[in-house]
């Protein structure tokens, strides 16, 4: 139930919205008074009489403006809880996703994307069938149920106490129901839940299932998973199709009580059949909105689920100095030091101990086998994780005391594998520099060896590159990676094998494109080619998170250690590479 309140917490940010509800609910549960109770008078009190048969007609009209009132504030209320309900979705829905924002890459790590979708989509849209059923069935059904118990004890304590005898065993049995189905609905939502990531790691991967002509094993896995989610399903309807039948009886008890001892108290002469009609009316009206309140309990349920695992979300843990620390000065001059610096992923050591230094402009090469740690020095740099032992400096100033977005603002990040978003050429660039002109993307695209093939798209600067720039070749995305950099213009620049996966005519292209982007700032490579990182300033070779070699090329090659025995391994001779 924590969490529903939670979900309703959202609530106060609209206290006009809520009042104008609140009024609407309470007019519509006076309304409903007015056809019961016209109903008894003219059976009592106008048909028997017929001196006052001409005021029939008045009666009639007084139920029927009963009718309209009610429905025409029914109509006013849903334009506001419509309005109020998708405002109340959109904080919520903008709350969550800022909350993804700050959420640390750990947290990424240890997640299925699949999954993130699924509780940033369904299960926020699971959380508004609470808010719309919540205060659309659920304030105006407590209202009517409250009001007309009252009134139906003022007409007949006896009747109404037999009347109302099925409520206790109703609240009972709804309780029961919501104590013990609290773990079906969230297995429920697991199961969607891992269906959606399963299919979004199966569409994205879809070239490599194909590849490997995998259809039928990735078909049968799918509705392994699949059969998962109809079972878990199967076993809340069961329990449904128990409650629900359950519940109708004990209502339609009261039913049957009232025609006993309301029929037997006319029989008496203690009751009217005026009253009595009164009684059977009302009473529809009291038990119709209590199966309402039953069904909104299953809603409530599945809503619970979904709002237990959006709140786990909002829950965790932020990013440290997301956007709170110290600033760095417009112009730095990126002397950058890493200074016994160790790192652990999960447990498991990845760095140890590895002290670096990069000089204002230098250009800092990092090589070693897969797995030694370089990709990890960037991300420290970046502060993509934090270290767990030593320290990083940035013209001295130990860079976890800065505001992060401080930092990654003095960085230009170009990786291997080039993320590109599902929109235009120009929306890719922009992402480095939001207010850059025309004649900026143009320069950018230019030094990166990419203006070319981009006047050869259809639509230029506005063609769409597609899913992660699945329209484009290798190289292309590279370049256009690279263009970003040189767009955004940082002072600190991160290079992970920015040229792996390319030919060799393509690698030329970039590479010069890279020597451009590195001139006059400090600059640190990752190199899967070695002939990339010839002229770097300092190249350090580590093996198992640890620097064991550190130098120029030509000081490394002349020691004939691993640095030279990578050299080898890539076909190089030591004449070729000096």
């Amino acid at each position: 139930m924590k969490s529903i309140l939670r979900v309703f917490s959202y609530l106060r940010h609209y206290p006009g919205l809520a009042l104008g509800q609140l009024f609407c609910a309470v007019g519509m549960t006076l309304a409903v008074f007015v056809f019961p109770n016209a109903t008894g008078h003219v059976i009592d009190q106008i048909i028997p009489n017929p001196e006052r048969h001409r005021e029939f007609g008045g009666w009639i009209a007084v139920a029927l403006l009963g009718f309209l009132t009610k429905d025409g504030l029914n109509t006013l209320r849903i334009f506001i809880n419509n309005t109020f309900e998708q405002k109340v979705i959109f904080d919520i829905r903008s709350d969550l996703y800022a909350k993804i924002q700050r959420l640390p890459l750990r947290w990424f790590d240890a997640r299925r994307t699949g999954d993130i979708m699924t509780r940033v989509v369904e299960d926020v849209t699971n959380m508004e069938r609470v808010l719309i059923d919540g205060i659309e069935q659920g304030l105006i059904a407590a209202l009517q149920v409250c009001g007309i118990g009252v009134y139906l004890f003022f007409l007949n304590p006896t009747v109404a106490a037999w009347a109302t005898l099925p409520v206790p065993f109703l609240a009972l049995s709804a309780w029961i129901y919501s104590t013990r189905g609290r773990d079906r609905y969230r297995n429920q939502r697991n199961a969607a839940s891992d269906l959606n990531a399963l299919l979004h790691d199966n569409i994205s991967g879809v070239r490599q299932i194909k590849a490997y002509a995998a259809e039928t094993a990735e078909h049968f896995r799918f509705n392994r998973f699949s059969d998962q989610l109809r079972r878990t399903t199967l076993r809340m309807m069961k329990w449904w199709a128990v409650y629900s039948p359950g519940m109708s009886f004990l209502r339609m008890t009261g039913y049957v009580l009232v025609l006993a001892f309301g029929g037997t108290a006319v029989m008496q002469g203690n009751l009217t059949i005026g009253d009595f009609a009164k009684f059977l009316l009302f009473l529809s009206l009291f038990y119709e909105p209590i199966d309402r309140l039953n069904s909104l309990n299953q809603m409530l349920l599945s809503g619970r689920a979904a709002a237990d695992r959006v709140f786990e979300i909002l829950d965790a843990a932020d990013e440290p100095n997301a956007s709170e620390g110290n600033t760095l000065p417009e112009q730095i001059a990126g002397h950058v030091r890493f200074d016994r610096v160790s790192f652990a992923y999960q447990e498991q050591p990845t760095l140890h101990e590895v002290t670096l230094e990069a000089a204002p402009g230098q250009t800092i090469a990092l090589v070693g086998s897969t797995g030694a740690g370089k990709t990890t020095v960037l991300a420290l740099l970046a502060r993509f994780y934090e270290v767990t032992g030593g320290s990083i400096t940035l013209d001295g100033i130990p860079i976890h005391s800065l505001a992060k977005s401080s930092l990654r603002d003095r960085l230009a990040y170009v990786t291997q594998e080039p993320f590109l978003f599902n929109g235009t050429v120009r929306e890719n660039l922009l992402l480095a520099k939001r207010e850059a002109t025309d004649a900026d993307l143009w320069r950018a695209l230019s030094s990166a060896h990419a203006e070319r093939f981009v006047q050869e798209l259809p639509e230029q600067l506005e063609t769409n590159v597609g899913e992660r720039g699945v329209k484009l070749s290798g190289g292309e995305k590279q370049r256009l990676s690279i263009a970003r950099a040189l767009l955004k213009n940082a002072p600190l620049l991160l290079l992970d094998e920015a040229t792996a996966s390319v030919d060799s005519e393509t690698e030329c292209q970039i590479q010069d494109a890279l020597d451009r982007l590195m001139k006059n700032r400090t600059a640190f490579v990752i190199a899967h080619r070695l002939s990339t990182i010839q002229n770097a300033d300092r190249i350090y070779v580590l093996e198992k998170g640890s620097v064991i070699e550190q130098g120029t090329h030509a000081a490394l090659l002349a020691q004939g250690g691993k640095y030279a025995e990578l050299c080898r391994k890539s076909f190089l001779t030591p004449e070729e590479t000096l």
